[in-house]
């Protein structure tokens, strides 16, 4: 019998794997979401940041080129193979533009065809540009518009960052698809539940269903995709609760479930793969975690941008870490209301806190 300690093992194991390579990392991940808040550091930086060796906050828009990895929409918006970019495309069931927009998108392909990398301000200068109101409601230059329009319809692709700026260049050719043929959308499936396994049963299907934002063109085929999903994935009644994982995926053995011999203590990202379905965190660790950058100041509980602490196999509270001239400001609360007496994690949280100077490159 499949016991909650046994998923939770498993879930910690496969995704918190020991340090590697920049590259090796992404494989193992498969997919890195990106955010732009920098508190202390963006979701990207702080997701590899235990995951790789020596990381440094940056790194991945430093290394992006050799790396040959790709920026696109996949369940969220990040950082991929390119492998996995050629599975979500060619899009289809976009909106089409206007007359008018179209004509400024073919002279923005041309631009960036002659001159193979453009900055958005580049393209702004040599075609002007107005605004227009954002997904957001705010406001946003037209080029910048276009130019995200041209990236996700999969014309352009991003050559790369310049202070997290995104450049852009002609895309690769399109992989041509027959008709009918739902092997890359399964491919995409198993990506997924591969980064987030083991997921419960009422977290797969939504999972599933974002990839009607990254391939509009399957949007029809999700239920049955969901499914056919089911039918080849592992699964187990826990309480009941079903979960699943990959087929070719063991859990932990029972009697080893819990390991309280990695003393590490790990501040983790608000999107890290660990605790990214919220549904499955509260099943793990009995408390509701939230991400409260969006909440008005005065409504958070748990700070603008809580970093989930986790500590022999339990997240047992959360942090808010920012740099002030130069120093880490740390600020940490505990689901029990107190820290762990353990003068094991006392010196686990030094060692994570040094570690993060080292990640930021404080003074």
């Amino acid at each position: 019998m499949v016991e909650l300690v046994q998923l939770k093992r498993y879930a910690l194991a496969r995704s918190l794997f020991e340090p590697t390579s920049l590259k090796r990392a992404i494989g193992r991940l498969g997919f890195v979401q990106a955010d732009p808040i920098r508190a202390p550091a963006r979701a990207q930086d702080l997701t590899l940041r235990p995951r790789v060796a020596g990381y440094r906050s940056g790194d991945l828009e430093r290394q992006y080129r050799r790396l040959q990895i790709e920026e696109d929409f996949f369940v969220n918006y990040g950082f991929m193979p390119a492998a996995l970019r050629a599975l979500l495309h060619p899009r289809s069931g976009l909106r089409k533009m206007s007359r008018a927009r179209a004509r400024q998108a073919q002279r923005i392909l041309e631009l960036v065809t002659e001159r193979g990398t453009v900055h958005p301000r580049e393209v702004e200068a040599e075609l002007g540009s107005g605004t227009e109101t954002n997904w957001w409601g705010g406001a946003s230059n037209t080029t910048t518009r276009l130019l995200d329009q041209l990236h996700f319809s999969g014309q352009l692709r991003v050559a790369g960052r310049r202070s997290g700026i995104r450049l852009y260049a002609p895309s690769h050719a399109t992989p041509i698809r027959a008709k009918g043929d739902l092997s890359s959308l399964d491919a995409l499936i198993d990506i997924a539940v591969r980064k987030y396994a083991p997921l419960p049963a009422a977290s797969l299907a939504p999972l599933i269903g974002r990839l009607r934002y990254g391939t509009p063109q399957w949007r029809a085929h999700l239920p049955a995709a969901v499914a056919r999903a089911k039918q080849r994935l592992a699964r187990a009644n826990v309480a009941g609760t079903e979960w699943f994982w990959p087929g070719d995926e063991l859990l932990p053995n029972p009697g080893r479930a819990v390991d309280d011999s990695d003393e590490r203590v790990r501040l983790l990202a608000p999107f890290d793969p660990v605790v990214w379905d919220r549904r499955r965190f509260e099943l793990f660790w009995g408390w509701q975690y939230r991400f409260e950058a969006y909440t008005p100041k005065h409504k958070r509980k748990l700070g603008y941008y809580a970093l989930p602490l986790l500590w022999r196999g339990e997240v047992i509270g959360w942090g808010n870490l920012s740099l002030v001239h130069g120093q880490l400001d740390v600020s940490l609360g505990y689901v029990s209301g107190k820290a762990p007496s353990a003068r094991a994690f006392k010196r686990g949280l030094e060692q994570e806190l040094a570690a993060f100077e080292q990640f930021l490159e404080a003074r």
